[in-house]
């Protein structure tokens, strides 16, 4: 298979998918075995090709996908009447104590923020797939440890928890903990 091919069947597969796709994943599409190497490159001259359009090729926690440049967003939200969801100052604080502290127990959010977390914080957070229990401390009790999901970092737009925005910066823009995740 040519590269011309390649590239062609890698973007007309990221184009239609709904949610990021894995190098994995993308490898079982093609037949003849592509290494790593030859599909980064092919991804990284997709992303070249689409240097100039409304959108742009990413490559987020999950996988690769296309999403429209945050200059479009205004005009598109337009079409849109959805909303996505507003989340509670405890929620945010909440999953940002999570997101900042990793893996985190419900009695360290608690220390931190000085109030109790309201069960519906976490469970809204776990509903929505942005935390999860990723295992348990070795205390009495062996409390649960929270942590945030690869969807969290694909609704974020983010490659790894070390992209997030400075900590202070966060703290006085909670914007930037909003969803970049555009279609």
């Amino acid at each position: 298979m040519d590269l011309h091919k390649i590239k062609s069947t890698l973007e007309a597969a990221l184009l239609a998918a709904q949610e990021p796709i894995s190098l994995a994943d993308m490898k079982k599409m093609f037949d003849d075995e592509l290494g790593d190497e030859l599909l980064r490159k092919c991804l990284e001259e997709l992303q070249a090709a689409w240097q100039e359009r409304p959108a742009e090729l990413v490559r987020l926690a999950s996988g690769w996908r296309f999403r429209t440049r945050a200059e479009y967003m205004p005009c598109l939200e337009r079409l849109s009447p959805e909303r996505p969801p507003k989340y509670s100052r405890a929620v945010l604080e909440t999953l940002a104590i999570i997101a900042y502290r990793q893996p985190v127990t419900r009695g360290d959010i608690e220390e931190i923020r000085g109030v109790t977390v309201n069960a519906n914080a976490i469970r809204a957070l776990e509903e929505r797939g942005w935390i999860d229990v990723v295992g348990h401390r070795e205390t009495p009790g062996r409390p649960a440890l929270y942590a945030t999901t690869r969807k969290f970092l694909d609704d974020l737009g983010l490659l790894a928890a070390s992209e997030l925005p400075a900590l202070e910066a966060a703290a006085l823009h909670p914007e930037l903990l909003e969803p970049a995740d555009a279609p």
